[in-house]
C-alpha cells in the first residue's frame, strides 16, 4: 500500500496529523447529550468516545433537521467601527428557502461556513459561534486559511467541479482548470469534511435529527457521519450535475465518494440523467444493481435500500412576488423602458465561470445581426455577468475573451445612442434584476454543463408579475415570455415550450434567437402560460416537501433492523439486517447435531462449498474428504442441491459414494453414487428449446461477452462479462421476449444474478427439500435436524420449501432448522455465514462430531460378505 494512500485512511480515521492545522487549537464543542451506545465497530478512539447508537426510538416527539452546506445561509459584515460584526440572514440562499416545505414544528438547523467580507479573527470564534447558534440556529464551520485554499479553490474548483461539468483531466500545465490529480488536496478535502462532520456531530441527537446535506463540497461528510450513528436518518442532494461514468471513472478516488454516499438513506439529483449516471457508475465501479419498485429507485447496499430521487429544485414564489411588490420596481422598471425605448432586449444572467457560455451566446447573437440585418439598431442583448467564484487562469481568460467579444460586436454594429451589447459584470441586486427581468422580451441560456440552473424560472414568474389584489393595478395585459436555453441545463426538461438549442452551434442558437424574437404574441402567450403553471407550483417548498417525505419513507426501518459497523476508512459500511437475522454460532449448531437422530443436510455447490470467483470449480481433498465422514454417520442424509449439470456433480462427487444429488435445481436427482439418476420434471417434452434458443442466439449475437449454457433441462443466458448496462437492459428485454414466445410452453422463465434461464415447470430446489423431508419421514427417518445453506436466489427457494414444510407432520416437532446463507444480506434463512471458508470451518467441526456407520472409513472397501448401508430412495 502506498504511503500517500496509507495517509488517506489515516485521514479517514480523523487522524489530523496528516495536514497542518496551522497551529490552531481544536474547536471547542458545543455541550450534547449522550444517549444509549450501539454496536460500533472499526472506529478510531476519538469515535468511538462520541459514537452514539441506539437500538430504540427515543422518547422525544418533535424531530429536528440539521441542514449541512458548504456555506451557511447568513452574511456576515464588519462593521464600520472594526468593532464586531453585523449579522443577517441571506435571503437569496436556496438553504433558507427550503425551510418552507418543512413541518412547522420542525426545527431547523444549520451547520456551514460562515460567508464574511473580511477574514474573521480566531479570537472572534466563539463569540460568533454562540451569537449565531442563539440568533439563527447555525453552527459555524471555521477552516483555517490554508486548508480552505486546498479543500475549496483547490480540489472543489480544480478537480470537482470541471470533472462533474464533464471536463476530462487532461495532464498538463493548463486545460481548462483540470490537471494532474493532486492527492494533497483530496486529503485536504478529507479533512475539510471531518471538521463539518465534528461540528454536526457536536449538535446532533442521532435518534431524532435527520441530517440533509449538500452539494460537491461535502460529498465525504456522509462517511464520517455514518461511522459515529449507524442508525442516522440522513440525506444528501447533489445541485451540480453528475457526470456518465466514462467521465467519472477518471477520478482516482471515484470508489471512496461512491461508498461515501451510499452511505446515505436518499441521495437527489436534479434530472434523470445525472441519477442515471450515478447509477451506472455503482453498477460498473461496485457490482450494484438498482430496482424501481412503485415509482421508487432504489440500491441494495449490504441490506440497506439507498433511495435516489429525482426531483429538480425550484424557486422560492413568495420572495419573488414580495420583491415584485416593492415600491422601487416601478421606477427602476421606468428607468429601463426609457434606456431602452423602442429597442427588443434578450437577457442573459450568468456566473462567470468557463461552462457558463457567455462566449458562444455573445458569437450567436453576432451571427444573428448578421444573418438578419433588421435587427441591427433594435436588438439589444443586456448580459449580466455575476462575478466569479473560483478563480485561476481559466476565469482570467475567459473574463478578456468574453470583454474582447462585447467590444468587438459594439464596434462593428453600434451607433450612437445604441449599443449592441451591454456587459453588466457585477454583482446585481435581486429588486434589479426583476427589473431587467421585466423589460425582456426573451432570456437565453447557453450553459455547455449546468446542475440546474434557476434564471428561466425566475424570468417566467417576473413576466407574470403580482396579482390584482396584490398590486391594486389593472394587470389585464396579456402574459408572455419567450426562453431560448440549453439542452445542457438541468431545468431544461422541464420548459417543453422553451426553444432548445446546442450552444455549442452558433447559427442554430442564432436563428433560435430571432425566432424566440419574431414569434407571434399569441405564441409567445401559450408558452408563458404552460411555464408558468410548472413554475408556479414546482416551487422550492415543493421540492423540499417530496425529499423530506421520501427521507421519512426511506427511514421508516431503522430502529427496527439490526446494524454492523463494517470496514476501514472510505471502506466502512453499515450492514443493516433483520432483527432475527444472525450469524451461525458453530457451538450452538454442534450442540444441535449431536442430540439429533436423525439429520438432513443440505448443501448448495458453487458459492457455498466453491468459491464464486475460483477458476477450477473441482472440489478439493478436504471438501471431498468432509462430505465422506458426514455420509458416514447413519444419521445423516446428505444432498449436494445445484444448478449445474449431472455429468459434472456426477464426476466431481464420485468418491462420495453415499451423497445424494439433485442437479438442475432437481430435475434430476439421484440417492447416492451408486443409484441411477431419476427425472422429477412434470414433462419429457423439450420442444420448446428449440423455440427458446433462437431468440438466445439473437441476443447473443448482438451483446458482446454473453454466452449460452445448454443444459439437459434448461436453457441458461448469461451476461456477467458484458457491459453491466447494456447486459441488463438486454436481459430484461430477452425475459419479456420469451415469456412472449414461451407463454403456451410447461416453462418457467426466470432471471437471476447476471442470468437468464429457461427451465421446466416444477423444478426448484425448494421442492428438491420437500421431496428429500418426505422420503425420509417415509421410510422412518423423520428428521429433527435440518441444515440447508445456499448463496443465491435460487437457493431462497430452498430456505422457503423448507420453513413450508415445518407446518406439516413430515418432521419431528422439536426440529432444530438452521436455514444459511452465504454473506451478509437480506434472505429468507434467519442465518449467514461470512464466506465459503466459513462454512467448510462449519461442516468440519460437524464431520469431527460424526458418528460413522461402521468402524471403516468411506475410502476403504467394505469386507467380503459385509452388507451395504441402507439408503434411502422416493
Amino acid at each position: 500500500m502506498s504511503r500517500s494512500y496509507t495517509n488517506l485512511l489515516d485521514l479517514a480515521a480523523g487522524n489530523f496529523s496528516a495536514i497542518s492545522l496551522s497551529g490552531n487549537p481544536r474547536p471547542k464543542r458545543l455541550p450534547r447529550v449522550m444517549t444509549v451506545p450501539g454496536i460500533v465497530s472499526d472506529l478510531d478512539e476519538d469515535d468511538r468516545a462520541n459514537s452514539v447508537s441506539s437500538d430504540v426510538p427515543s422518547s422525544l416527539a418533535q424531530d429536528r433537521i440539521i441542514i449541512v452546506a458548504n456555506q451557511l445561509p447568513v452574511r456576515a459584515r464588519r462593521r464600520p467601527d472594526g468593532r464586531g460584526w453585523s449579522l443577517s440572514w441571506d435571503e437569496e440562499s436556496l438553504r433558507l428557502q427550503l425551510r418552507d416545505g418543512l413541518p412547522d414544528d420542525m426545527e431547523v438547523l444549520y451547520v456551514g461556513s460562515l460567508p464574511a467580507d473580511s477574514p474573521v479573527d480566531p479570537r472572534d470564534h466563539d463569540d460568533l459561534s454562540q451569537t449565531l447558534l442563539d440568533r439563527f440556529k447555525c453552527v459555524p464551520v471555521f477552516l483555517p486559511q490554508d486548508l480552505l485554499e486546498k479543500f475549496y479553490h483547490g480540489f472543489c474548483k480544480q478537480h470537482l467541479w470541471p470533472l462533474f461539468h464533464y471536463l476530462l483531466p487532461f495532464p498538463g500545465p493548463h486545460h481548462g482548470g483540470a490537471g494532474r490529480f493532486d492527492r494533497g488536496l483530496w486529503e485536504a478535502y478529507v479533512l475539510a469534511n471531518k471538521i463539518y462532520s465534528q461540528k454536526v456531530i457536536e449538535v446532533i441527537s442521532p435518534e431524532d435529527d435527520y441530517v440533509w446535506v449538500h452539494d460537491y463540497h461535502l460529498l465525504a461528510l456522509p462517511s464520517f457521519l455514518r461511522r459515529r450513528f449507524l442508525r442516522l436518518r440522513m440525506g444528501f442532494f447533489l445541485h451540480s450535475p453528475f457526470p456518465s461514468s466514462e467521465i467519472y471513472r477518471t477520478l482516482p478516488v471515484r470508489d471512496e465518494i461512491l461508498r461515501s454516499l451510499l452511505n446515505c438513506d436518499l441521495i437527489g439529483f436534479h434530472t434523470f440523467d445525472y441519477a442515471r449516471h450515478f447509477l451506472s457508475c455503482c453498477s460498473r465501479m461496485l457490482g450494484l444493481e438498482y430496482q424501481s419498485r412503485r415509482g421508487y429507485i432504489g440500491l441494495d447496499f449490504f441490506g440497506r435500500t439507498v433511495g435516489i430521487k429525482i426531483m429538480p429544485v425550484g424557486v422560492h414564489m413568495g420572495q419573488l412576488e414580495s420583491a415584485l411588490a416593492l415600491a422601487d420596481r416601478e421606477w427602476r422598471v421606468a428607468e429601463l423602458k426609457r434606456q431602452f425605448e423602442g429597442q427588443t432586449v434578450l437577457l442573459g444572467v450568468d456566473d462567470t465561470d468557463i461552462f457558463k457560455g457567455i462566449n458562444l451566446k455573445l458569437l450567436a447573437f453576432e451571427q444573428m445581426l448578421k444573418l438578419h440585418p433588421k435587427w441591427q439598431g433594435r436588438a439589444v442583448l443586456v448580459q449580466i455577468a455575476n462575478p466569479a467564484r473560483g478563480k485561476g487562469r481559466d476565469v482570467d481568460e475567459i473574463q478578456v475573451e468574453i470583454e474582447d467579444t462585447c467590444k468587438r460586436i459594439n464596434d462593428q454594429f453600434g451607433s450612437d445612442g445604441y449599443s449592441p451589447v451591454v456587459y453588466i459584470a457585477r454583482d446585481v441586486s435581486l429588486s434589479e434584476r426583476i427589473a431587467y427581468y421585466t423589460i425582456a422580451e426573451c432570456v437565453v441560456v447557453t450553459a455547455v454543463r449546468d446542475g440546474m440552473n434557476l434564471i428561466p424560472y425566475e424570468y417566467i414568474v417576473c413576466r407574470q408579475g403580482i396579482s390584482d389584489s396584490e398590486s391594486g393595478q389593472d394587470s389585464g395585459s396579456p402574459k408572455k415570455s419567450m426562453l431560448v436555453v440549453s439542452e445542457f441545463i438541468g431545468c431544461s426538461p422541464s420548459l417543453s415550450g422553451a426553444i432548445r438549442i446546442n450552444p455549442w452551434n452558433t447559427e442554430s442558437t442564432a436563428e433560435a434567437m430571432n425566432e424566440a424574437i419574431s414569434m407571434s404574441e399569441a405564441e409567445k402567450q401559450l408558452r408563458h402560460e404552460k411555464h408558468y403553471r410548472y413554475v408556479s407550483t414546482h416551487d422550492v417548498a415543493y421540492w423540499s416537501r417530496s425529499f423530506m417525505q421520501d427521507i421519512e419513507r426511506s427511514c421508516k426501518d431503522h430502529f427496527r433492523r439490526r446494524c454492523w459497523g463494517i470496514g476501514l476508512g472510505f471502506g466502512f459500511r453499515v450492514v443493516a439486517l433483520d432483527p432475527n437475522f444472525q450469524k451461525l454460532n458453530v457451538d450452538v449448531i454442534a450442540s444441535a447435531y449431536q442430540k439429533a437422530k436423525s439429520r438432513a443436510i443440505l448443501l448448495d455447490y458453487d458459492g457455498t462449498v466453491m468459491p464464486q470467483t475460483s477458476i477450477n470449480k473441482t472440489p478439493s481433498a478436504e471438501v471431498i474428504s468432509i462430505i465422506n465422514k458426514l455420509c458416514a454417520d447413519s444419521k445423516n442424509v446428505v444432498f449436494i442441491v445445484s444448478g449445474r449439470g449431472r455429468d459434472s456433480l456426477g464426476k466431481w462427487f464420485s468418491p462420495c459414494k453415499k451423497l445424494g444429488i439433485a442437479a438442475e435445481h432437481g430435475y434430476f436427482m439421484r440417492w447416492s453414487g451408486e443409484d441411477d439418476w431419476e427425472t422429477y420434471g412434470q414433462t419429457n417434452d423439450f420442444g420448446w428449446i428449440q423455440m427458446a434458443e433462437p431468440v438466445m442466439k439473437l441476443y447473443t449475437e448482438s451483446t458482446d461477452g454473453s454466452s449460452i449454457e445448454a443444459k439437459e433441462s434448461a436453457l441458461v443466458w448469461h451476461h456477467q462479462d458484458a457491459d453491466p448496462d447494456f447486459g441488463s437492459s438486454q436481459a430484461k428485454e430477452m425475459l419479456d421476449h420469451l415469456e412472449s414466445v414461451l407463454a403456451n410452453e410447461p416453462v418457467a422463465v426466470k432471471s437471476g444474478q447476471f442470468i437468464v434461464e429457461v427451465k421446466p415447470q416444477g423444478v426448484s430446489k425448494g421442492l428438491v427439500a420437500e421431496k428429500i423431508l418426505s422420503s425420509m419421514f417415509e421410510h422412518g427417518k423423520q428428521a429433527d435436524f435440518v441444515l440447508c445453506i445456499g448463496d443465491d436466489r435460487s437457493d431462497e427457494d430452498m430456505f422457503e420449501g423448507i420453513t413450508g414444510i415445518l407446518n406439516r407432520n413430515v418432521v419431528a416437532p422439536n426440529i432444530s432448522v438452521f436455514a444459511c446463507t452465504v454473506g451478509q444480506k437480506p434472505s429468507k434463512a434467519k442465518y449467514y455465514l461470512d464466506d465459503t471458508s466459513d462454512v467448510i470451518n462449519m461442516l468440519q467441526g460437524l464431520a469431527e462430531a460424526s458418528e460413522p456407520s461402521s468402524p471403516f472409513s468411506e475410502e476403504s472397501e467394505l469386507p467380503p460378505g459385509e452388507a451395504k448401508t441402507e439408503r434411502l430412495y422416493v
